[in-house]
């Protein structure tokens, strides 16, 4: 090294002062890399790829996507080359094991896309370690769902129970509107969710894959041999890892009637169903379906197969739609175009979706629009509809303690399910 004396030296310190440092604007600002919320992404399939993670991709000014993870390889290199395109680097980093990205310090929050049978476990572990959750719906069991909202509350974490219906603005219409009397008392709200695929699936057992670990795909699950239609999409027809349609779907449009009820912290106090089950293959949950729901209000909830649709009858008329997102309908231009007042019930919404309104949450610290214990409400509805179509007899359900009274057998079938070792929730 070439020596300096102190005359150059302060030459030198005295050109620093006099030249104004320039700092590339990628570093200031509310987008700078110290104030941004890094995440973390455990599941990368259709759903955590071209939904979660594109929209954590837009919001690069609030958020960070530093690692991703999914059992299965090629799907986990997927997500890792987008997330690298969107960044223009090689950084984000790729695990199987979610464990590596809950154990990490920097990450701030976890987006889970996995199966129905891991939500639980994963967010309830991510929380202990300090993480805030945004994570799909639904739980396995009513009872997970009493574990997460405890879990989430004692640790003092944000969590974001995963779909866009509450940002909706036709579903946030029809809830203001009906929430406001504008359709009268409402007496009735009619669901339809999707029919579901009649291929029944095939049980025939088949080599694993090289580059996916079926045993951790499986996790807390009973152990069953592999096959193709147990995983991805169609793990949604397999009571081990969900609950079909009714949880699928129902954790959607049942939200958005709960909503509009006014029971989005209660729930029914009578159940009864009827429906048929596949057999002769692999999928064993309900396949075709007719549920009642009654409320303690009053309120009569039905849901049936069809084009996915919600409607709400009152004494002065009707408010709903027709297809996903389909646009409002009512049975007058009256109730239709109402005016909410400034001094009516204003529902909290986000028209900037729920990963935004996550986002914000977490700097705030407040509930999201869709928090645990409103999520765990709406898996309730479903899986109190699974619950009376296999035990085929009205149910009568007690929502402030949260179980059938006088009936042992239906909560029994309530309660968290034997995990496979070494998994456990509690």
């Amino acid at each position: 090294m070439k020596r300096i004396t102190r005359r150059k030296f302060a030459r030198i310190g005295a050109a620093a002062v006099a030249t104004p440092l320039i700092i590339p604007s990628r570093l200031l600002g509310a987008g700078a890399p110290s104030n941004l919320i890094t995440v973390g992404f455990i599941g990368t399939g259709d759903h955590g790829t071209s939904w979660n993670l594109r929209r954590y991709l837009e919001l690069k000014d609030m958020a960070r996507v530093l690692v991703v993870c999914d059992v299965d390889s090629q799907r986990m290199r997927h997500a890792k080359d987008i997330v690298d395109e969107q960044y223009l680097n090689k950084d984000c980093a790729m695990t199987k094991d979610f464990r590596e990205v809950i154990a990490r310090k920097d990450i701030d929050a976890v987006m889970i896309s996995t199966p129905d049978h891991w939500h639980t476990l994963i967010s309830v572990m991510a929380a202990r370690a300090g993480k805030d959750v945004q994570c799909e719906k639904p739980t396995l069991t009513i009872g997970e769902g009493k574990v997460l909202i405890q879990t989430i509350r004692q640790h003092e974490r944000v969590f974001q129970t995963s779909t866009e219906d509450r940002s909706v603005p036709v579903y946030h219409r029809m809830a203001e509107l009906v929430r406001n009397g504008r359709i009268g008392k409402l007496q009735r709200i009619e669901v339809i969710l999707p029919k579901q695929p009649n291929v029944p699936g095939d049980p025939t057992p088949q080599p694993v894959p090289p580059d996916f670990d079926y045993d951790l795909w499986l996790g807390p699950a009973p152990f069953a041999p592999y096959t193709k239609d147990r995983i991805f999409f169609n793990f949604r027809w397999i009571w081990d890892y969900s609950g079909g349609i009714i949880c699928d779907w129902g954790a959607h449009l049942f939200d958005t009637a709960q909503w509009g009820n006014n029971t989005e912290r209660s729930g029914p106090v009578e159940i009864e169903g009827t429906g048929t089950f596949w057999n002769g293959g692999l999928y064993n949950t309900v396949k075709d379906y007719d549920v009642t729901y009654r409320y303690a209000n009053g309120v009569v909830m039905t849901c049936k197969p069809g084009n996915p649709s919600i409607k709400f009858i009152g004494t002065d008329g009707w408010v709903g739609n027709t297809g996903w997102r389909g646009d409002l309908q009512a049975s007058s231009d009256a109730i239709k175009n109402s005016s909410i007042g400034p001094e009516e019930i204003h529902l909290y919404t986000n028209p900037q979706g729920e990963h935004h309104d996550f986002l914000l949450c977490m700097k705030s610290r407040k509930d999201p629009y869709f928090p645990v214990d409103i999520g765990h409400r709406v898996s309730t509805v479903c899986h109190l509809g699974n619950l009376a179509i296999k035990l085929g007899r009205k149910l009568k359900w007690d929502p402030v303690k949260e179980e059938f009274p006088g009936d042992a057998e239906a909560n029994a079938m309530c309660q968290i399910r034997p995990m496979r070792a070494p998994w456990k929730l509690t």
